[in-house]
């Protein structure tokens, strides 16, 4: 089996699709209510020492997350990112050869960045495309050298500088961290959506489902309201999940450090969220982006780790968020796989004060949700928010044959349940074991002509 790479590597094809996804519960975070979205999905033909090889990888186009301005429509978000990847596909398919994908990376995807915002699109929106076509090329140089992601990162495949100083683990099981949306019912009691096919449509049919014990809980930026609402989960939690933890999402839903401190204090008096404190594991991006950068939080009194997720839209962000008082900064493969490699190196040099989390976008079943949960794992992250699974029943309209395909090839990561490959969570846990062979966590792929193409 070939472990290293022998000559160059060449961009030779770039090929953009998407396919519509429409939820079976609305799902909402922040100001944003999303019911369908497309998926994007990138199929790269990679020339490598002269031999060519494919590479796939896959995304949900979530609105109101990359740019949040609220003059713009979900369609109009939609349509940042499809020009997020074409500008992508223009910059690796003109870039030449590079000796490693980490080596395109910089050339082809930061001229593809600088690009994008020339044009006007924000800086997080512009990563989207330069983070599928990454993944894409890594998933096709693993193929090339037989190797799976972890076993290619410790043998210095991708040719990035960050792989052989870290831990890389190749982890069997990581913990399910279920997502709770602000639309989300949690006892039967509650009014709410109930699509009626058989999957859970509470938080308190969830965890008895599933099987879980992490949560993570979003937040409106209404004290008032947040407080009510944790409370509320905090009894259900108490009286349904074992041994149970939860991190809090602010979704930039707090105008600046004085609201997020006003809010943590009446967080803090509430009688009915003192069990819900006692097993916080962290706070997400609390404050817009705008500003969030710009505030010093460490003098707040927040008695548990608070990390920045939207804010993450350049190489010197964690850095400076740690002089203002943050303590660590999300994986997202929709943000790039070398920026989750960079924050997990600076985060091993303090791994007692610091730490990286594993979030998720709304991850659908097959590649996307596979390569982010083998992404962050390989990481240490122990638990991570997987959503995908909850909002969307399997694999949505993907052809029969084709969710079959992956379920078959990623048995324990997939089950056949009520005739639908979905995903399969056990005891709150999920099993990667079937994740870890040649490529980029995928032995199966879409069946690209079932996909509209990108123009």
């Amino acid at each position: 089996m070939t472990t290293t790479l022998h000559g160059p590597i060449h961009v030779r094809e770039v090929a953009l699709f998407e396919r519509p996804v429409t939820l079976r519960l609305p799902f909402r975070f922040g100001a944003a209510t999303v019911t369908r979205c497309p998926q994007a999905f990138v199929r790269v033909g990679l020339e490598v020492g002269g031999r060519r090889f494919e590479g796939a990888s896959a995304e949900l186009m979530v609105p109101k997350w990359f740019d949040k301005s609220p003059e713009l429509t979900h369609e109009q978000n939609f349509e940042q990112l499809r020009e997020a990847l074409r500008g992508a596909r223009e910059a690796y398919a003109a870039a030449g050869a590079a000796a490693s994908p980490w080596q395109l990376s910089q050339a082809a995807g930061d001229a593809a960045i600088d690009t994008l915002v020339a044009r006007g699109l924000p800086r997080l929106a512009a990563q989207f495309g330069p983070a599928l076509l990454d993944k894409a090329v890594a998933d096709a140089v693993l193929r090339a050298t037989g190797q799976g992601w972890c076993e290619g990162l410790r043998a210095g495949v991708l040719g990035d500088p960050w792989s052989a100083t870290l831990p890389i683990a190749q982890p069997r099981q990581v913990t399910l961290r279920h997502t709770v949306g602000l639309a989300d019912r949690l006892t039967p009691a509650d009014e709410g959506a109930d699509p009626q096919d058989g999957l859970p449509t509470t938080l308190q049919d969830a965890i008895g489902h599933y099987g879980l014990h992490h949560f993570k809980l979003k937040l409106s930026g209404q004290p008032e309201a947040d407080v009510d609402r944790l409370s509320r989960i905090a009894a259900v939690l108490q009286a349904h999940a074992k041994d149970w933890r939860v991190t809090l999402d602010g979704n930039e839903t707090f105008s600046d450090a004085q609201a997020l401190g006003d809010f943590w204090r009446a967080l803090a008096a509430a009688p009915a969220a003192q069990a819900l404190l006692q097993r916080t594991l962290l706070l997400e991006q609390p404050i817009a982006r705008k500003v969030a950068l710009a505030q010093p939080i460490d003098t707040l009194g927040i008695a548990v780790p608070v990390i920045l997720d939207e804010s993450d839209d350049h190489a010197d962000v964690l850095e400076r968020g740690l002089a203002l008082g943050y303590r660590g900064i999300s994986s997202k493969a929709c943000k790039g796989i070398y920026r989750s490699l960079h924050s997990a190196a600076r985060i091993a040099r303090e791994p007692q004060r610091l730490l990286l989390s594993g979030e998720d976008l709304t991850c659908q079943a097959g590649l996307a949700v596979q390569q982010d949960t083998v992404l962050a794992a390989s990481l240490g992250v122990t638990h991570i928010e997987r959503n995908g699974h909850h909002y969307v029943d399997g694999f949505g309209v993907a052809p029969e044959a084709e969710a079959l395909a992956f379920a078959d090839a990623h048995a324990g990561f997939y089950s056949i349940t009520q005739g639908r490959p979905r995903l399969a969570v056990r005891g709150g846990q999920l099993d990667l074991s079937s994740l870890h062979g040649p490529g980029f966590a995928s032995a199966a792929t879409p069946h690209w002509d079932s996909l509209q193409p990108i123009r």
